[in-house]
């Protein structure tokens, strides 16, 4: 087999173990790895603003507002306007959506970056540039994308 096509396998290769890792979330627990990602950082910035949020996890306050909607329509996160600045609205996540992600698996992006840290730099600056490379190559540099492994789009709205 050619380079280009060995090349071509292994990015199909990355395409299904995200889809089906999206897959595998959304059966056990009814969430998009952007959901979860949302929820995880409710949880440990305690009472955040959208825009904390989307600061914190690379996304725009649009796009998480978006997510924050559904996962309110589930019932999985409350939101609370602040009793000193009633322009401000905390989120906060309900009883159902704590346990819910006491039990959610962990996005993709968890297990790849633990495995990316632990190369070597060098080893970790071949694998950017390369990558990069390929986003070049396949004219998707002027693309927006946050760190998030998931196929298709972050939000319903976009």
């Amino acid at each position: 087999m050619e380079k280009h096509q060995l090349l071509l396998i292994s990015l199909r290769k990355v395409i299904r173990a995200i889809d089906l890792h999206s897959r595998q979330l959304s059966k056990h627990s009814g969430l998009t790895g952007p959901q979860l990602m949302v929820m995880q950082r409710i949880a440990a910035l305690g009472n955040p603003l959208v825009k904390q949020i989307a600061a914190d996890i690379n996304l725009s306050p649009a796009t998480v507002t978006s997510i924050i909607d559904r996962l309110e329509s589930k019932g999985f996160v409350i939101r609370e306007r602040s009793t000193t600045d009633k322009r401000k609205v905390h989120l906060l996540l309900s009883d159902t959506g704590r346990a819910l992600l006491d039990t959610a698996p962990a996005p993709l992006q968890e297990y790849f970056i633990e495995r990316y840290q632990s190369l070597e730099d060098w080893e970790q600056s071949q694998l950017l540039a390369a990558v990069e490379r390929i986003a070049t190559m396949m004219d998707a540099q002027e693309l927006d994308a946050a760190p998030v492994l998931v196929v298709g789009h972050i939000s319903e709205d976009e």
